[in-house]
Order: structure tokens, then C-alpha cells, then sequence
């Protein structure tokens, strides 16, 4: 390992499945242009990280049972396994133990028979974009926000080469790292890194995806510029965003709380977030969707029971947030680093 002594790092750490899984990365890229990610994948680096539920949430995977799925299918409900590969009290502990990681945000799911109806069908936006991008095949891949890993596991499906997965919300990346070790041999890693964390030296990706995230930065004129720096030249920028209504130059900026939500600053119309990328350098940029976002598509469910969109609109009239805000819309939009 690099810069610490193993012998040192605490039991629970360095038996941990998911230490093993970015131990694995680490020799893939060690050698490569990617290495300036190493330091992100030691053990220690993970055993600083500042959350209180870190060991409990790492002993929790290592003692989740050791199951081998007779399947995978990375499409539309991501399916691991069936309910033939486990004995009930396996599948009573495992049930268990994705009980405890709610709430369940991206999905769906189905884990060896387990189905985990998320409060996202995330399976709805990817089928509206996934024939819209430049073709995955044989790319190398960074999921920025990329949560529990839904989406990225959905680009491997794409023919991705490889898939390296960013989000500062530990809790949903230990939701990946639970998955991972029923598919250790997939090409996704989820690493607990903000974009800002990412090396400035590291152009190296085909595509970066960017969904759900801009409007949440203080800075998104930054965050395109970031994004930018982490692209190879030619290489595909895929970015979706709650937008509203307007002309160029038109952004929303609400108050404290946007749809229930406290960290939402620029919310801007689609001919401004085009504009803010062209002024950022990027060329070819295009449309490929716009929707409302609908109750089936974001809603309460048994694996994510708190609030979601229908209490974060008026009960009278849908179409406002219960702050007075136009509803949520989304677009995404495709751009290329010249």
C-alpha cells in the first residue's frame, strides 16, 4: 500500500469486502494516467473519513451474507441474482441489512429476489437520454453525483470499459459498495470524493456525466469548468438540471428552500444553461430532453418513506412548489470539449 503501514489500520477496516473491491482499482490504474486517484483508495484515506456510521456501515457489508448470483441484468430494474441462490434465512439477513441502508434513492432494484422499489424509477430518465448520447462503448466513464450507483452500473450496461463513480454522501455510496460485493467483477467503482477533489490533472475521460447536481453548487459557472478539466479532448459532456421557464439570461434563485430542498442555489432556463456552456468553451451543445418530473417517476415509496415530490408541491396546484416556485422540471443537455 502507499504512504501508511497496514498493520496499523483497525481489523474492521482491513478485512472490510469493500476495501478489497478499491484495493482492485488501485493495481488497475496504478500504472496508468489515472494514478493520481491513489490516494483516494488507501484504507486510511477511508478510515479518516468524518462519519460517525462508517465502521458500523462497513461491518454491516462484511457481515451481509456470501452469496453468488446465479444472473446479472444491468438493465432497466438491475437485477442481481435470484431468490433461488439464497436459503430464507440468508435472504431474511440480507432484507435485514437493506433495510438498514433506507433510505433508497436511485433504482430500481432487485437483489436475489429482493425488490427495491426506489424513490426514484431512475430506469425512466436513462431510457430518454441513454440513445441521445455519443455511444459508451469502450469509454471510460466518470459519474459525478453518481449516488448509489445505479446509473453507472447502467453504463457499464452501455459498453462502458470502465466506470469511476463520485459522491460526497457516504451513506449512498456504501449503498454501491453493498451491491459490489454480490459483482465484484463489474467495472464501477463509487468513490466518497467531491468533484473539486478530482485531480485538475486529469483530462482523461470520455464522457462525464453531471445529473442532479449543478444546481446544488454555489458556483455553477465552476462546476462546468471542473467538469470540462476532467474531459479528454473530443470527449462528451452529459449534464441534467432542474430548469425553468425563460429566456436567455433567466435563472431562478429561491430563497432558503426550493421544492423541501435547502441547498438549491441557480435553477436556470434551458437558454441560459446552453449559454453558461458555450461561455465555458464547450461546442456542440444540444438538447436531448426536457420533461416534468411526474409522481411516477419520483415518489414515497417502502424503501425511501419520507418526504418526496407530492409533499413538495402545492395540493391545490401541482404545477407550483409548496414555496411558491415554478414545479420541477428537467433537462439534459449534451456538449462536447473541443
Amino acid at each position: 500500500m502507499l504512504g501508511f503501514n497496514v498493520s496499523t489500520l483497525p481489523l474492521w477496516l482491513r478485512l472490510n469486502n469493500p476495501m478489497k473491491d478499491l484495493q482492485n482499482l488501485a493495481n488497475n490504474i496504478r500504472n496508468s494516467a489515472l494514478a493520481p486517484l491513489l490516494p483516494f483508495l488507501e484504507e486510511s484515506f477511508i478510515a479518516n473519513l468524518n462519519h460517525g456510521d462508517l465502521k458500523r456501515w462497513l461491518q454491516t457489508i462484511e457481515n451481509a451474507p456470501d452469496l453468488t448470483p446465479s444472473s446479472i441484468d444491468l438493465g432497466g430494474i438491475i437485477t442481481i441474482g435470484s431468490s433461488s441462490d439464497a436459503n430464507s434465512a440468508d435472504l431474511a439477513a440480507l432484507n435485514s441489512i437493506l433495510t438498514e441502508f433506507i433510505p433508497w434513492r436511485k433504482g430500481p432494484f432487485n437483489l436475489f429476489g429482493i425488490e427495491l422499489d426506489t424513490e426514484w424509477q431512475s430506469n425512466l430518465k436513462w431510457t430518454r437520454l441513454q440513445d441521445e448520447i455519443a455511444p459508451l462503448n469502450d469509454r471510460q466513464v466518470l459519474d459525478v453525483g453518481s449516488g448509489n450507483g445505479y446509473y453507472s452500473l447502467r453504463m457499464i450496461e452501455a459498453g462502458a470499459k470502465q466506470v469511476i463513480g463520485i459522491d460526497p454522501h457516504l451513506a449512498y455510496v456504501i449503498q454501491f459498495w453493498l451491491l459490489k460485493k454480490y459483482i465484484p467483477h463489474i467495472d464501477a467503482y463509487v468513490l466518497p470524493l467531491t468533484l473539486e477533489q478530482i485531480p485538475s490533472s486529469l483530462p482523461l475521460f470520455d464522457t462525464v456525466f453531471s445529473m442532479g447536481v449543478i444546481y446544488h453548487r454555489r458556483s455553477p459557472i465552476d462546476h462546468l469548468m471542473q467538469l470540462k478539466s476532467c474531459l479528454s479532448r473530443g470527449g462528451q459532456l452529459v449534464i441534467e438540471s432542474i430548469i425553468v421557464d425563460g429566456e436567455e439570461g433567466y435563472s431562478l434563485t429561491p430563497g432558503k428552500r426550493y421544492a423541501r430542498m435547502t441547498n438549491v442555489w441557480f435553477l436556470p432556463s434551458i437558454p441560459t444553461l446552453m449559454n453558461w456552456l458555450v461561455r465555458c468553451g464547450y461546442v456542440d451543445v444540444k438538447l436531448v430532453d426536457e420533461s416534468t418530473t411526474s409522481w411516477n417517476e419520483q415518489r414515497k415509496t417502502q424503501w425511501m418513506p419520507f418526504d418526496s415530490l407530492d409533499n413538495a408541491l402545492l395540493p391545490d396546484d401541482p404545477s407550483k412548489t409548496i414555496e411558491g416556485y415554478p414545479a420541477p422540471k428537467r433537462a439534459v443537455i449534451t456538449a462536447t470539449k473541443p
